[in-house]
């Protein structure tokens, strides 16, 4: 084809990356132009790959891929940023628009949703699922609710240097087991801290931490 969307890949499953490989590059519009694991990688292959539409995860090993979002756009303004994430969550969506993402799609959508979503952001629209739009309307009253909305950042200054890891990483989008392999702990001393931080804020669910966190800045500290 003359004009094929061009994308990049950044995601640190290997299977993954190949499965959307050959995916994507089955339709005639698209091509890929490059992967990556990490978001140094990505940021490495921008200045050869010159893609269209970067597709990225927001749990990666180095930076997560909000705050790669903006290592990645310095470097190819002109790219489209779509997430491809498992993090069915208003707070992440709503960070990962207001960072200048152009889309937001689970990776347990189906084909056809993630091809439509590719060829919406390249023709300069913004692509949500239905029921990622109804996340943000219920996401404007439950920001406001008292449970989220009384703790403040004294609450935040009386963790112990541990449990503000402990949230800085939940906040990031890892997964029990990934927070223990970040700091050589066990996934029941993680969910136990998870529990304590849930009782010291006075949270009752682990998107009650993601939204705290997320409005303390934690996903840039």
């Amino acid at each position: 084809m003359d004009s094929q969307i061009r994308i990049l890949i950044v995601d640190d499953h290997a299977v993954l990356r190949a499965g959307l490989h050959m995916l994507l590059n089955a339709e005639d519009d698209m091509l890929v132009v490059g992967e990556a694991s990490d978001v140094s990688q990505a940021v490495e292959r921008l200045a050869v790959s010159h893609p269209d539409v970067i597709l990225v995860d927001i749990s990666m090993p180095d930076v997560n891929g909000l705050d790669g979002l903006k290592l990645m756009k310095e470097k190819a303004p002109g790219s489209k940023f779509l997430f491809l994430t498992m993090h069915d969550d208003e707070s992440y969506l709503r960070v990962a628009l207001s960072a200048g993402a152009s889309g937001y799609v689970l990776k347990q959508a189906a084909n056809n949703e993630l091809l439509a979503a590719i060829r919406v952001v390249y023709q300069g629209g913004t692509y949500l699922h239905p029921t990622h739009r109804a996340l943000l309307f219920e996401g404007d009253a439950a920001r406001h609710s008292p449970a989220v909305g009384e703790v403040s950042a004294e609450d935040y200054n009386r963790l112990s240097p541990r449990e503000k890891e402990i949230l800085r990483l939940i906040a990031m989008g890892y997964t029990n087991r990934q927070a223990a392999e970040e700091l050589f702990l066990s996934e029941k001393t993680i969910e136990t801290y998870k529990s304590r931080l849930m009782a010291k804020l006075g949270f009752h669910s682990r998107t009650e931490l993601v939204r705290y966190a997320l409005r303390l800045g934690l996903i840039s500290s």
